[in-house]
C-alpha cells in the first residue's frame, strides 16, 4: 500500500435511511493518510451520515466501503477490522461515556479486543497523556466539564489505536480554552501519525486547523485543499457556509497592496496581530 492511498474509501456510495428520501447518492470520498480533513456542510447535508458510514456504522445501501482498497464485508471479522483502523468520536460525549470512571471507560475498547491486561494498561496511560487527562484516570464520569468529557470521549477512541480517527463536531460546546486545549492534543496525535478528520459548521477553525476540505452541497461531495475549497464563494453559497475571517482579511489586505498575491494571510486574530507587529 503506497503513502499516497486512502486509508478508508466510500466509492459511489449511497444511503438512505428507512421510508425516507437518499441522505447520499454516488458519494465518492477518500481520507488520505496522514492529513487533517475538515468535513463542512449545512445542517441536514449529510456529514453524520457519512461519518457512520466510514465508521461501519451504518452499512452503505449501495456502493462500496474500502479499507486499504480492500472491499469491506459487514461480518464480525470485517468489522473488527474496520473499527481498529478508523474510531468515530460522536458529537455529544454523554451518548459514548458510561463506565463508572475516566479509566475504566478509556479501557472499555481495549479490553473488548481481548487484549492482555499489560497491554490495555499501556493503552490507557497513553491515551489519557494524549488528551492530557492523566489526572482525571479516577474521577467519575458524571463529574466531569463537558469539555473534560469530549476529551475522555476521545481518548476512549485513541485507545484502540486508530489510524484514522473522525470526529463529529468535537469543538461543539467547547469555550475559547476547551478549543485550544483540544486543537492541542489533536496536535499531538497528529505528530504520532493518526489521521484525523472533523465535520464542522466552524470555517475559520476549519482553516485554521485543516490541510484539505470535504465540502457537501446540493450539487454533491466536493474535495480538495483547504484554502482552495473555502475560497469558491459559489461553493460556499451553495453549502451555505460564510468566507472565513482569515480569507476576508487577507482580501483586504491585497486589495490595500498589503500583502503580496499568493501570500498565505493570517487565519485569526492573534496571526493578525503578529503580522502588524512584524511589519
Amino acid at each position: 500500500m503506497s503513502p499516497e492511498s486512502p486509508v478508508v474509501e466510500l466509492v459511489g456510495a449511497g444511503f438512505a435511511y428507512e421510508d425516507g428520501p437518499p441522505v447520499l447518492d454516488g458519494v465518492s470520498f477518500a481520507v488520505p493518510r496522514g492529513r487533517a480533513m475538515a468535513l463542512l456542510g449545512r445542517n441536514g447535508s449529510g456529514k453524520t451520515t457519512l461519518l457512520r458510514l466510514l465508521s461501519g456504522g451504518l452499512r452503505v445501501g449501495r456502493g462500496r466501503l474500502l479499507l486499504d482498497g480492500e472491499q469491506v464485508s459487514y461480518d464480525r471479522k470485517g468489522l473488527t477490522r474496520l473499527r481498529t483502523t478508523v474510531q468515530l468520536v460522536v458529537q455529544d460525549p454523554d451518548d459514548q461515556l458510561f463506565a463508572a470512571s475516566v479509566e475504566q471507560d478509556v479501557s472499555f475498547g481495549p479490553m473488548n479486543l481481548g487484549l492482555p491486561r499489560e497491554e490495555v494498561r499501556a493503552r490507557v496511560a497513553e491515551a489519557l497523556e494524549a488528551l492530557d487527562i492523566v489526572a482525571l484516570a479516577d474521577r467519575p464520569t458524571h463529574l466531569l466539564s463537558y469539555g473534560q468529557r469530549k476529551r475522555a470521549a476521545i481518548a476512549g477512541a485513541v485507545a484502540m489505536r486508530p489510524r484514522v480517527l473522525i470526529m463529529d463536531e468535537p469543538t461543539a460546546g467547547l469555550d475559547p480554552h476547551g478549543q485550544e486545549r483540544l486543537l492541542e492534543a489533536l496536535a499531538r496525535l497528529r505528530a504520532a501519525g493518526t489521521t484525523v478528520v472533523m465535520a464542522t459548521h466552524d470555517v475559520d477553525l476549519a482553516l485554521r486547523w485543516a490541510d484539505d476540505a470535504a465540502v457537501l452541497s446540493p450539487q454533491g461531495l466536493r474535495t480538495g485543499p483547504i484554502a482552495e475549497l473555502l475560497a469558491d464563494d459559489a461553493l460556499l453559497d451553495a453549502a451555505r457556509l460564510r468566507r472565513p475571517w482569515g480569507m476576508a482579511v487577507a482580501a483586504v489586505l491585497r486589495a490595500q497592496g498589503l500583502l503580496d498575491e499568493g501570500a498565505a494571510g493570517p487565519r485569526t486574530p492573534e496571526e493578525l496581530d503578529a503580522w502588524v507587529a512584524a511589519r
